[in-house]
């Protein structure tokens, strides 16, 4: 069975045994076959030439299949390649991780059955066709894409989902397929501080939409946030709004009271 109209697939592999068994019998079938050995050249392979599919590899030396695939559906020029992760472990813990990460598949290795690839191919290759024929087209909008911006949206995204125990600088280049030192100069020249700074600045803009927005104490906040105790919360907002947790809460409720009815008379000359 062949498929059809020649899809590009990238795969990405430090196995050169298994390289050569999906390139075969990939190929035999009228798919044009790019190989990578490592993630980060995956990664800049995918930027270049844009493939239909991506077989990953999960464990690689230096950047894994999870950090690469963060990269590639961080960058907008290839977050909409589906990718398919090829995994020798059985562990429903590291499927989930893939998926959550926007893997649409799963194949086993070693024993790759050359029926079930073939077959896991088509069907994505064929749902990601209909979906780009169904989308809209988007309105063109400048997005960022250079090597330091994708990065630093990766690490972000990694920071925010847990504010209160945040990765170490090292685990948190390893997660996003980099090291310390590039990390901290890409967050230097994307968002103009370094990462501690961000993560400094982060925490505090949501104490302020907490305290705005919501009934939680104080404290619990503050816990939430990743600050020790109640006093190193309190100093920190001082520091950056000239007053305490509690003025800060009362003010911001002053301010959205009285926003409130500009807005209620904006709508009532509206009608």
């Amino acid at each position: 069975m062949r498929i059809s109209s020649n899809p590009k697939i990238l795969l990405i592999d430090d196995s050169v045994a298994d390289l050569r068994v999906l390139t075969e019998f990939l190929s035999a079938r009228g798919l044009d076959i790019v190989v990578a050995f490592d993630g980060k050249d995956g990664y800049r392979k995918a930027q270049l030439l844009r493939p239909d599919l991506i077989l990953l590899d999960v464990h690689m030396p230096g950047s894994d299949g999870f950090a690469t695939c963060r990269l590639l559906k961080a960058n907008p020029d290839t977050s909409a390649i589906p990718v398919i992760f090829l995994t020798a472990a059985n562990q429903p813990q590291e499927r989930l991780t893939g998926l959550t990460l926007g893997a649409v598949d799963y194949i086993a290795k070693p024993l790759i059955d050359e029926a079930e690839v073939v077959a896991r191919v088509q069907i994505h290759l064929e749902l990601a066709r209909r979906l780009r024929a169904a989308a809209p087209a988007a309105p063109s909008a400048e997005v960022d894409t250079r090597p330091e911006a994708v990065l630093v949206k990766v690490a972000t995204e990694h920071l925010r989902r847990d504010l209160r125990q945040p990765p170490s600088p090292e685990v948190l280049a390893r997660l996003c397929g980099t090291n310390e030192t590039r990390l901290n100069e890409a967050f230097h020249k994307i968002v103009g501080m370094p990462i501690y700074a961000w993560l400094r600045e982060e925490r505090l803009t949501q104490a302020q939409g907490l305290l705005g927005r919501t009934e939680t104490p104080i404290a619990d906040i503050g816990d939430h946030l990743g600050y020790t105790n109640a006093a190193s919360f309190s100093k920190a907002v001082r520091e950056r709004f000239g007053c305490s947790p509690r003025e800060l809460r009362s003010r911001l409720r002053d301010e959205a009271g009285q926003r409130a009815p500009l807005q209620q008379g904006a709508a009532d000359d509206a009608c």
